[in-house]
């Protein structure tokens, strides 16, 4: 019975991309890769699809252990399975090994494993659709299956190790280059970018580095880039609260600064700028900024007027009627 069944999937899958080994496992036809940052040993996997947020299915990780992309025919176990056995010490090949000797859909997965030191496991089954394959390089590999080209992966694998910039830059290159090659034959539609610190720290809640996802975007991977530039942004935006709350209003200036310079026209941003200004007595820099935001949007005015009890903002009454009037 099991092999009659096991031959009627296999028959519409032949018929239909809509098919799915089981009706348990989603279909994300894809191009991911999963890395390591040589330089902070953080680690990553990022995900682009023709398919309803895949990066809900397909990009697994865990700090200190490693990361998981399971695609094409997705078994989602593969991601909670494999950093389980990659945490329990068997290498990324001891761990792919073990879960597709027991998975009688092996030849319709694309799976991809990293642990936290980089070593990599890559397994493209027989029967995904083509174009598909994989190419393994240090510290990542990069997998492709029903692209329209069968160039992305190596696209992928040189975009990574050649761009310049931070691990996030790479990675957003490695997605863009698969785009440049056509990437998936049926469009995009979803992405995601995923990075946790190579070392755990003991608290789960610092140990995600990145975790964004477009969920249905007819153009997911540049708004993915565009929202690694505002997540960057906004770490300058957090980093400047901490300096604000050890009163060093110097540093915090200068990180609210650098965030302003990437998203110009944010008002936020501009607006925490400004109130550091105020706080450092550099009146005459803060008056315009806050003139301008305040015509725009009157209710940074009123949010002024209440951060003084908070000694956010650090002025006198005089002062603070001054910028009142602006």
């Amino acid at each position: 019975m099991k092999y009659f069944q096991f031959i009627l999937v296999v028959f519409f899958f032949q018929v239909s991309f809509s098919q799915v080994y089981k009706s348990s496992e989603p279909l994300a036809h894809t191009f991911s890769i999963v890395a390591r940052d040589s330089v902070t040993g953080n680690i990553g996997v990022a995900v682009q699809s023709h398919w309803f947020s895949a990066g809900s299915v397909v990009a697994y990780a865990k700090a200190g252990v490693g990361v998981v992309a399971t695609q094409s025919f997705v078994n989602p176990s593969y991601g909670p399975k494999g950093l389980a056995l990659m945490e329990q010490g068997l290498s990324p090949q001891q761990a792919l090994d073990a879960l597709l000797a027991n998975d009688e859909g092996e030849m319709f997965r694309q799976v991809a494993f990293l642990n936290a030191k980089g070593d990599v496991a890559t397994h493209t089954g027989s029967s995904c659709i083509e174009a598909a394959g994989h190419r393994q390089g240090k510290n990542f590999s990069v997998q492709a299956n029903m692209m329209l080209n069968n160039t992305v992966w190596d696209a992928m694998a040189n975009a990574f190790e050649t761009t310049k910039g931070d691990f996030s830059d790479r990675i957003i290159a490695a997605l863009k280059a698969a785009q440049d090659e056509k990437g998936d034959i049926r469009g995009s539609q979803s992405a995601v970018i995923l990075i946790v610190k190579g070392e755990a720290t003991g608290n789960s809640w610092e140990d995600t580095v990145m975790n964004l996802r477009v969920e249905d975007n007819p153009h997911p991977v540049a708004e993915l880039e565009r929202l690694v530039k505002v997540q960057k942004a906004y770490d300058f935006m957090n980093n400047g609260d901490l300096a604000m709350e050890a009163g060093d209003t110097k540093k915090a200036e200068e990180l609210y600064l650098s965030a302003q310079k990437m998203f110009p026209d944010n008002l936020e941003m501009k607006y925490w700028y400004a109130i550091n200004l105020l706080n450092n007595k550099e009146f005459e820099k803060a008056h315009p900024i806050l003139k301008d935001i305040f015509k725009q949007d009157n209710n940074w005015k009123i949010l002024t007027s209440r951060i003084v009890k908070n000694k956010l903002l650090i002025i006198s009454k005089e002062e603070l009627e001054d910028v009142m009037k602006l």
